[in-house]
């Protein structure tokens, strides 16, 4: 009996990845949002983990989710990829397809230093998608940043929070794409009002669960730090086995909300 309720737990779990992630809603507030931008709709996407199992159909599958909810941006928060270009590029294609007023935008994850992340930077920029390399762009009553993961620091690509967000007006609410939810630290120093992070795949199954709560201040779901807000995904993917357990997979579209409205 035992046996069978595993393998039952399994299964439904591996259906679970291979089906692809559902649509979460969440409505923040930011204070300094203008009553203007009151509504911006940002669909949030992390970990796919575009490999041999989760190709080209999982893509599709998260575009057309995507597109379904017609957001106006997508921001797609690191951990694309577990191989390269020359691999998985296929795979990526259907990223293309990603349709929002204001643009896709793309910040790499840990995993993509592990899979040559210059290579994908330049590829996911092809299909149309803008690379925030520490860098931002203002969008219609906020500043969308974005800071490279901290694995980059080996590969001399250091997340810079000062070239991001630095010489920014503070007046403007400020949303900030950071791979890892352990980058909350350094968002709060920066006065950022919204971070938006994944990683973590909400601990995808035991013991996955113990060692995302040990390493990360937030496994999933909104939290505060200070007078940021911290926005972590499931993300949309499965690391290792494809299987999640307790911890579906997930794109969020996340609204935000004019302090004033």
């Amino acid at each position: 009996a035992a046996g069978a309720a595993a393998l039952g737990t399994v299964g439904r779990g591996a259906y679970g990845v291979l089906r692809g992630p559902r649509l979460k809603h969440v409505t923040i507030p930011l204070a300094k949002l203008p009553r203007s931008a009151h509504g911006f709709r940002i669909a949030v996407v992390s970990d796919i983990h575009l490999g041999p199992i989760l190709g080209h159909a999982h893509t599709r599958r998260i575009v057309d989710t995507i597109n379904g909810a017609q957001p106006d941006a997508v921001a797609v928060v690191g951990d694309l990829v577990d191989g390269s270009v020359a691999e998985l590029g296929h795979a990526a294609q259907p990223l293309s397809d990603l349709r929002a007023r204001h643009g896709a935008y793309f910040v790499t994850g840990n995993h993509e230093y592990y899979s040559g992340a210059d290579e994908w930077i330049d590829e996911v920029r092809e299909l149309g998608l803008r690379p925030l390399e520490n860098a931002r762009v203002e969008l219609p009553g906020f500043d969308l940043a974005g800071v490279n993961d901290i694995s980059g620091e080996d590969h001399h690509a250091a997340p810079d929070y000062d070239k991001a967000l630095g010489d920014r007006d503070p007046a403007r609410a400020s949303v900030l794409m950071a791979h890892q939810p352990v980058m909350i630290h350094e968002a709060v120093e920066h006065h950022v009002d919204l971070q938006l992070s994944g990683h973590t795949h909400g601990g995808q199954l035991f013991p996955g669960n113990l060692l995302a709560r040990a390493a990360n201040p937030t496994v999933a779901g909104l939290d505060h730090y200070g007078d940021t807000t911290l926005y972590v995904t499931r993300g949309a993917g499965a690391w290792g086995p494809p299987v999640r357990v307790g911890a579906p997979s997930d794109i969020t579209v996340v609204t935000l909300a004019a302090g004033s409205a």
